[in-house]
């Protein structure tokens, strides 16, 4: 029998920088796949057509959305999700290609390495970093409740796969910044859609415990300086900052929220 295909798919917008690279990293899959984000202006598209990738655009609304768009659309039994910013590593493949013919799962767990400001990070919660990217299609689904930090739901069990992506997550606290600032958004505005609404301590509780969380209990101490300031970053953006945003939305006229 044949071995099952593979499509290896990612989401874009503007990443002319890093789109031929990350596609070069999983030429082995059996078809390249980008969903573009159609606010995209760059040339990430042309570049991603010249490397032999199909590119279906399509407008962003939620990142679960966009995700379910590649599963719609990959012509492999398989899609493995990779972002612009990771690397597949021979390895990797070649381990995804093993799993693949395992009929005990229909999703594969990857470990993930990740670099932020040049430096791995390996505690705080960044490593080993699980994301459920292999799935096969057909029996998988991303949850609409998780319009950000998006969970795919299987028809079946998952499985967990020892080589890890290379993943260079934030190269300069600027970049970091711009992120966070987004992702503020949607967390705010989810918790809000849950009838979530912040007391008057949690603007002190929630950065405190984010940052136990990352700092003592998943050890980001071991990261040395590079680690005391991430956690001290992602407490404020998660802790501090979603909460502020949360109140605003609950303070806003209803016609207006």
């Amino acid at each position: 029998m044949s071995a099952p295909t593979i499509t290896a798919a990612l989401l874009a917008r503007d990443n002319e920088d890093d789109i031929a690279s990350c596609l070069e990293s999983v030429a082995w899959a059996d078809e390249r796949l980008v969903i573009l984000d159609t606010r995209s202006t760059d040339r990430t598209a042309a570049i991603a057509r010249t490397m032999g990738a199909r590119v279906v655009p399509h407008p962003f609304r939620n990142f679960a959305e966009q995700r379910d768009v590649g599963l719609r659309h990959a012509r492999g039994e398989w899609l493995f999700y990779i972002d612009t910013d990771e690397r597949a590593t021979p390895e990797l493949a070649e381990e995804i290609r093993r799993a693949v013919t395992d009929d005990a799962h229909v999703g594969w767990w990857v470990p993930r390495r990740n670099w932020i400001w040049g430096r791995e990070i390996r505690h705080g919660g960044w490593y080993p970093d699980h994301q459920l990217r292999l799935l096969r299609v057909g029996c998988a689904r991303f949850d609409p409740a998780r319009p950000v930090h998006e969970v795919a739901l299987l028809d079946g069990s998952a499985g967990y796969l020892c080589e890890p992506l290379l993943h260079e997550n934030y190269r300069t606290l600027a970049q970091y910044i711009a992120k966070q600032r987004h992702y503020t958004d949607l967390d705010a505005r989810l918790l809000y859609e849950r009838g979530v609404r912040p007391k008057p301590w949690t603007y002190l509780t929630q950065p405190l415990r984010e940052f136990w969380r990352r700092y003592v209990t998943l050890r980001g101490v071991r990261d040395g300086f590079p680690g005391l300031v991430l956690c001290l970053w992602t407490a404020y953006y998660y802790g501090l900052v979603t909460t502020i945003k949360l109140g605003r939305l609950w303070r806003r006229p209803p016609r207006d929220a």
